[in-house]
């Protein structure tokens, strides 16, 4: 029942920006804590930007704060990344998490399909 499906994705220049979104179905952000994951070519995946609502917490790593913004519309159980100033290294594949964060949760989060942010320079 659960299901997040990602979209925004594309090829940009370095110093260019993208949003990327989610829309999540079968459950609200009251009940799993919701945001992003990377991966890069020959890398696990890395935890970029999430919200706990109930913990009160939103999460960034060090490599985007200052470049990257979380947002969401829980009446539309959506949410948003707002990347600007890319960078060659933030080019991987970008998955919507639910119920990871700002770790993994196996076995208990859900993981949309990604989207695909390609930053050239």
């Amino acid at each position: 029942e659960v299901q997040l499906v990602e979209s925004g994705g594309g090829l940009v220049q370095a110093g260019g920006s993208l949003r990327l979104s989610c829309a999540a179905f079968g459950f609200s952000f009251d009940d799993y804590a919701i945001g992003w994951f990377r991966q890069a070519p020959g890398k696990e995946p890395e935890g970029v930007s999430c919200i706990s609502t109930r913990a009160g917490m939103t999460y960034y790593a060090d490599s985007v704060k200052g470049r990257f913004t979380l947002s969401s519309d829980n009446a539309k159980n959506t949410v948003y990344l707002q990347m600007n100033s890319l960078q060659p290294e933030d080019t991987a594949v970008y998955y919507c998490v639910a119920g990871g964060c700002p770790k993994p949760y196996p076995g208990m989060d859900y993981w949309g399909k990604g989207t695909l942010v390609v930053v050239s320079s």
